[in-house]
């Protein structure tokens, strides 16, 4: 037998194997279906976003060689993407606002998104630290103060995205470095923000928690690269991004099986120049009403201006915001980004003492 005609065998085993596949495909789908009614009669949400994880889990720890663990998940999301869609025909949904995984017609329940010792959706959540690592003494002494006030995450910048291009662009994975360092040390879960889908592979082995940034908040295949992992992103609304544009942007990453999303409202870009941004703080009691995910508030860059951060910090909180994030700096004068927007030591703990 030629080398030729031993390829045309295996093929043929293929083709028989694809037959099955497609006649189990068919099966899975007729049982999908079924349950979709029963959904319908019961009115349970579509998407059941712990089972999949559970499944999704299953699939991986059973090493189906000789595929990767990676390909094996990215298959069958496809999968169960494809299942979702089925359900949405049968329930007659829309193929937009209705079906989106991001609404409230997806999950019976908030999402509740945990990140080390913290959980976004249930008490607020506060999140700390410099707009960008510098160096091993700053990091540590914002840290060491965070973690006496028991605070549980910390942020810090390592790719800085800036307008003008001959300003601090960031340490990169050094600053990760750094990060992770004193993350361990005084047990805080570390967030950072990555800035290209090429990035995220090396940052997840140093980050608790992603974090996109309002710049990129429709870099779709950043988005995309995020929501093929598992591990929890806070994604901010763009400086000029609808409510309804800012949803869209979470549901790529949901969309590639990542449901551990964490929206922020940042403030977008109007005519007004008393703050930095315009904070839309009515985003935040809208958003709860149209979407299961958590949402918190950046009262640094909504604003600019440490003289009304306390006010903005307890409004935020009195909307429904599930935590605030704030910067902080040992120096803010000689910070290397945003140094005039960055709370010292001692603003912060004042700042503290008025939300905790």
């Amino acid at each position: 037998m030629t080398q030729i005609q031993n390829i045309q065998q295996l093929r043929q085993q293929v083709d028989y194997i694809d037959d099955e596949l497609l006649q189990l495909l068919k099966k899975r789908g007729n049982i999908v279906q079924q349950i979709a009614q029963i959904k319908q009669k019961e009115k349970l949400p579509i998407q059941d976003i712990e089972r999949e994880q559970q499944k999704l889990t299953k699939l991986v720890n059973q090493h189906i060689e000789p595929y990767s663990k990676e390909q094996i998940v990215s298959l069958y999301r496809l999968i169960l993407n494809q299942s979702i869609d089925l359900q949405n025909s049968i329930n007659g949904a829309s193929s937009d606002t209705n079906s989106l995984k991001v609404y409230r017609t997806h999950s019976q329940h908030n999402t509740k998104v945990r990140v080390g010792d913290v959980v976004f959706g249930e008490e607020p959540v506060y999140i700390f630290g410099p707009c960008a690592v510098e160096d091993e003494q700053q990091m540590d002494t914002v840290a060491n103060v965070m973690s006496q006030k028991g605070l549980k995450i910390i942020r810090g910048g390592a790719y800085k995205p800036r307008t003008s291009p001959y300003d601090f662009q960031g340490l990169g994975v050094r600053g990760l470095e750094i990060l992770k360092s004193v993350g361990e040390k005084y047990n805080l879960a570390t967030i950072s923000e990555v800035v290209d889908a090429s990035q995220v592979e090396v940052a997840a082995n140093y980050l608790d928690m992603f974090q996109v940034g309002a710049r990129n908040m429709q870099n779709f295949q950043l988005l995309k690269a995020i929501g093929r992992t598992n591990k929890p992103v806070l994604l901010k609304r763009g400086l000029s991004a609808t409510v309804d544009e800012f949803l869209h942007a979470a549901e790529y990453i949901l969309n590639e099986g990542n449901p551990n999303v964490v929206l922020c409202e940042r403030g977008i870009r109007t005519y007004e120049r008393a703050t930095r941004n315009t904070l839309d703080i009515s985003s935040v009691p809208i958003i709860k009403r149209l979407s299961h995910l958590p949402i918190i508030v950046d009262i640094t860059h909504s604003t600019g201006r440490k003289d009304i951060m306390q006010e903005i910090a307890k409004a935020s909180i009195a909307v429904g915001s599930h935590g605030l994030m704030c910067e902080v700096h040992p120096n803010p004068p000689i910070a290397l980004s945003d140094k005039n927007q960055q709370l010292n030591i001692d603003e912060f703990k004042s700042l503290y003492d008025v939300i905790c």
